[in-house]
C-alpha cells in the first residue's frame, strides 16, 4: 500500500532531500568552476576594476605611477614554496587593468571604439616572494608609438624596498591609436616621452624576432603582427 504523503515531503523520503541535492549541486558547480577555470582571477578582475573606478581617485596624469597591493597565498606557491612564475603575470594583469581604469584609458577606448591587446611581455625575477609575504605592483606608462603603449611593472617588497621582479608590457591599440587616446584624455596633442634605452633594445628584439618568424613562415616582411 502507498503510505500517506507527509506535509513536508513524500513518505519515506526525508524532507531535507531537496536541500541536500541543492547543496550537492552547488558544491559540484563550485568544484567545476575552480577545477576548469581560474575562478579566483575571474572573480578578482571585476572587483579590481570596480575598486579602481569607484574607490580610488582618478589619475589625472597618464604617466603617474600606481601601486597595487598583493599577498602571497598558498595557492600561489610552486614546489620550492615561492610564488610561481605564472602568478606574477596574473598579478601584473590585475594591476595593469586597475591602472588603465584609473588613468582613463579604458574610458577613452570605449569613447573611440578601440581595444587593447597584449602583444609582448618580458619579465625578470630578482628575488623570490615567499608565503604570506606582502608586495606591491607599481605600474607606470613609459610612453607610446604609433601602434602601442609601453608599461613597466615592478614587484616591490615594502619591507626593504627591493624590486623582486620587473615586467615590461607592450599593449597594441586596435581600432584607434595611442596618440588619439592620449589626446582624448588630455584634450590636446601630447608627444610621448623618450622610451628608456633598455625598452628600445627590447622593441628592436621584438621586431627582429617578428621578421625571422615571417621569413620562416613564408610571409612578406611588410606583414604586421596582430
Amino acid at each position: 500500500a502507498i503510505g500517506p504523503i507527509a506535509r513536508d515531503g513524500v513518505a519515506g523520503i526525508p524532507a531535507s532531500f531537496p536541500a541536500a541535492m541543492m547543496l550537492l549541486l552547488l558544491l559540484g558547480a563550485g568544484a567545476a568552476l575552480f577545477g576548469l577555470l581560474d575562478a579566483w582571477y575571474l572573480l578578482r578582475l571585476p572587483l579590481a576594476l570596480l575598486r579602481a573606478r569607484w574607490l580610488q581617485p582618478r589619475l589625472r596624469d597618464v604617466l603617474q605611477e600606481q601601486s597595487w597591493p598583493g599577498l602571497v597565498l598558498p595557492s600561489d606557491l610552486d614546489w620550492l614554496l615561492h610564488m610561481n612564475n605564472a602568478r606574477y603575470l596574473r598579478e601584473a594583469d590585475l594591476a595593469r587593468c586597475a591602472h588603465l581604469a584609473r588613468c582613463g584609458i579604458f574610458d577613452a577606448l570605449r569613447a573611440l571604439g578601440g581595444s587593447l591587446v597584449l602583444a609582448a611581455s618580458c619579465s625578470r625575477h630578482r628575488r623570490p616572494l615567499r608565503l604570506f609575504e606582502r608586495f606591491a605592483v607599481r605600474t607606470r606608462l613609459l610612453g607610446w608609438d604609433a601602434r602601442a603603449f609601453y608599461l613597466e611593472q615592478r614587484f616591490l617588497s615594502p619591507r626593504h624596498g627591493f624590486v623582486c621582479a620587473l615586467l615590461l608590457c607592450r599593449l597594441h591599440v586596435v581600432g584607434s591609436s595611442p596618440g588619439r587616446l592620449v589626446q582624448h584624455l588630455c584634450h590636446r596633442q601630447v608627444d610621448s616621452p623618450e622610451l628608456p634605452e633598455e625598452v628600445q633594445h627590447w622593441i628592436s628584439y621584438n621586431e627582429a624576432s617578428s621578421q625571422k618568424l615571417r621569413a620562416e613562415s613564408g610571409l612578406g616582411i611588410s606583414t604586421k603582427d596582430e
